[in-house]
């Protein structure tokens, strides 16, 4: 299974975070909480820090109750460069009431030479031991592009299934993808590729 890892981003976000408030022209902050229509509390807080190269960095999170059992949690973080060059990623966890948890992320980024990525991914996992996950992600230059699609489900007696498909395509736009399926353990996979005309060919 091949997924783009967001270590990178992570690594990025901070650094320029740190090289931004070393350098800042300024730095902005606000914090507040308060009770909320759904009986429960909201509590946020967020900062932007303005470099003097132009570059910006914007974080913000919060919290909300809802009085009866249930939460929600969440955060993002936004990166603009002096260059154009841009990233951002954001994740959140909520629960019910009833057990249920449900947690999601995304990032992305774009380079000044165009070059561009994402990832997102979403996890449930209910009070009686099933769960499910999806995700994708993608990354595309010039050299060509790669995406990733998978998902996995697991009920409450434990067997699992889940499938992955990968697709890498060349500059000259030939692909080739590759399915996993894996059925509690037994993992089969399958090869396909295509020339530039979306013609099926044999794969080297």
């Amino acid at each position: 299974m091949v997924r783009i890892s967001s270590k990178f981003l992570v690594l990025a976000v901070a650094g320029a975070f740190l090289l931004a408030a070393a350098n800042a022209q300024t730095v902005e902050h606000a914090a507040g909480a308060k009770q909320n229509q759904a009986g429960g509390t909201t509590a946020a807080r967020g900062t932007v820090v303005k470099g003097q190269n132009g570059g910006t960095v914007a974080h913000g999170a919060a919290v909300a109750t809802n009085g009866k059992g249930g939460a929600v949690a969440a955060q993002g973080t936004a990166v603009k460069g002096p260059n154009g060059g841009t990233a951002a990623r954001g994740s959140y966890v909520a629960k019910n009431a009833q057990g249920d948890v449900q947690k999601g992320s995304a990032a992305g980024f774009k380079s000044p030479n165009g070059t561009q990525g994402y990832r997102k991914s979403q996890t449930n996992v209910n009070a009686n031991g099933s769960a499910s996950h999806t995700g994708s992600s993608a990354i595309s230059g010039k050299n060509g592009s790669i995406t990733n699609t998978n998902s996995e489900t697991r009920n409450a007696n434990g067997q699992v299934s889940g499938t992955s498909t990968t697709t890498a395509t060349g500059k000259n736009g030939n692909s080739e993808t590759v399915t996993k399926t894996d059925n509690n353990g037994q993992v089969t996979k399958s090869k396909t590729c295509k020339d530039a005309s979306g013609n099926a060919v044999t794969c080297p």
